[in-house]
Formats: C-alpha cells, structure tokens, sequence
C-alpha cells in the first residue's frame, strides 16, 4: 500500500487533491448523520497508509484516521477498535493504540468505560481555545513571513490561490480544505520554522472539524478566497502589520460561524462550556 506524496498541493487531480502531509483529499465530502448507537463498518482507509514511508507508521495511522474523522467518514458516536483498525492496515496493535493515544489528545477520540473508544462530539470551547493559540502563533508567522518571503515562496502562494478559486467554482470544498491548509502551510514554511507549523497542527484538530461542516454553506468559499488574498498582499507588498491583522481577521471567521453550524449539527457538538475570560481581545 503507498500513499502519494507531495510536498504541498499546487493543482486538483482527477481522484482528489494530495495534501502537504501525503494524504489524498476525496473530491466530494459525504456528511453522516447523528450520533451512531451500533457498530459500522470503518471507511476503507488503506491507501493512505504506505510501508515505504520513513514516517513512522503510528504517525500515518493517526493521520488517516484524522482525515477520516474531520471529513466525515466517522460521525461522533462511531466506535474504533484497536483490533479493527490493525486488521484495516495489516499492522500490530502497538502502533495503532499510539494512534489513538494521539487521537485522544488532539480530543477527537474518547474512551468511555463499558464502551471502548468512540469518535467524540466537537467542543465549542475547544475550538475557541485551539483558535487562540493559532491566531497567536499564525499572526506572528505572517509578520515575520513579511519581512522575508521571497518571490518563489510569493509565487507559491499566488498559484495556490489560483487552484483555490478553481476549486471554489466546482464547489469542490474537499479540494479547497487541503489547498487552504497547504496555504497556511506554506506561509509557516517561508519562515523555515518547521515547528510553528507543527504545532499549529497539533492544536487545530476541533478548528477543522468545524470547518468541514462549515463548508460551502455558512462560510462562503469566495469569502475564505477573499480573506487568502488580503493575506497574500500584505505578504506581498512586504507589510508586516497588514499581513498580521488579515491573517488575524481570517483566523476570526469560525468565531462567527461556530455558532450557526452547532445549532445546524447538534449531534456533533458537545453541550457548550464558555470560557470564564473571553478569548478574545
């Protein structure tokens, strides 16, 4: 089994787009109903998955099962078992319980006793809280991306853009989520701080469950398009604090659709739990 990999994703294929990560984003998002009360069958994730890799295979495991997760293909309720998903991917338990132990952290899985692991409801609180951080880190990265982006990592984005607007017009929301992480992606990369990014990563996982159920409906792709290319001016005209507040404004738009997509999904989402001091300011 060999997933495909690429560095970032420039342009939409036939079966889907390959994201920065390797993993290949399907062209149309199924969304699934409420919360599950038996056993289903686990979506055939295998191809994403290679043994070739030199990426731990724990690491590809939890991907997938991620992107699985954030699409979709798992609604809140679905129970995984480490016998399942080891069998799904000719592995041993062992790194598929480092898997889940990855996916209990970034709080998308859940174990309850007396029902194993289950895929869990999105937090409102968390996604404000993962929100938080990024705008912190994301606006810092964009400021200092400003002051040395070069005209190649500037071509990069502008290509990126054009796919966006392609993908936007085949309504292809699939497509533009892998191409939108690949933007940010990108901007984080042209600082050379790996760990920026991947500790954007490791705190966004409710942000982009969000996002999936977002998509066209509430946020309008020509809107996201709009905010990607004020970004892309600052970038581009060299202007760190206009870099920064798009980047912040951009970052604030699940804010405002937050709410209108928990009142249209309430099976997702968990009961809310606001914060005693407002992340906000």
């Amino acid at each position: 089994m060999k997933a495909r990999q690429n560095s970032a994703p420039s342009a939409i294929a036939d079966g889907g787009i390959v994201t920065e990560s390797g993993l290949v984003a399907p062209r149309s998002r199924r969304r699934v109903g409420p919360m599950a009360a038996t056993r289903v069958a686990l979506p055939d994730l295998t191809s994403l998955v290679s043994f070739d890799s030199h990426e731990p295979i724990s690491r590809q495991i939890f991907r997938a099962l991620r992107q699985a997760i954030f699409a979709g293909q798992m609604m809140p309720g679905t129970p995984l078992s480490e016998k399942e998903v080891s069998d799904m991917f000719q592995v041993s338990r062992q790194p598929v319980r480092e898997a889940f132990i990855k996916l209990v952290e970034a709080g998308v899985l859940q174990v309850l006793p007396q029902r194993g692991t289950l895929v869990k409801r999105i937090s409102p609180r968390r996604v404000r809280e993962g929100r938080f951080i990024r705008e912190a880190i994301e606006t810092a990265v964009a400021r200092k991306a400003a002051e040395s982006i070069t005209d190649d990592q500037l071509k990069l984005l502008a290509d990126n853009l054009r796919d966006q607007r392609v993908a936007a017009k085949a309504n292809d929301t699939a497509a533009f989520l892998a191409l939108d992480e690949a933007f940010h992606c990108a901007i984080a990369q042209s600082i050379d701080c790996a760990a920026a990014w991947d500790t954007i990563q490791d705190i966004k996982a409710q942000m982009d469950r969000v996002r999936y159920l977002s998509l066209p409906d509430v946020s309008p792709l020509d809107h996201l398009i709009r905010q990607h290319a004020k970004i892309l001016a600052g970038l581009r005209a060299h202007d760190p604090s206009a870099a920064e507040d798009a980047m912040r404004s951009h970052l604030r738009e699940i804010l405002v659709t937050l709410g209108p997509i928990a009142a249209r999904n309430p099976d997702w989402f968990e009961a809310d739990e606001p914060e005693r001091v407002p992340l906000l300011g």
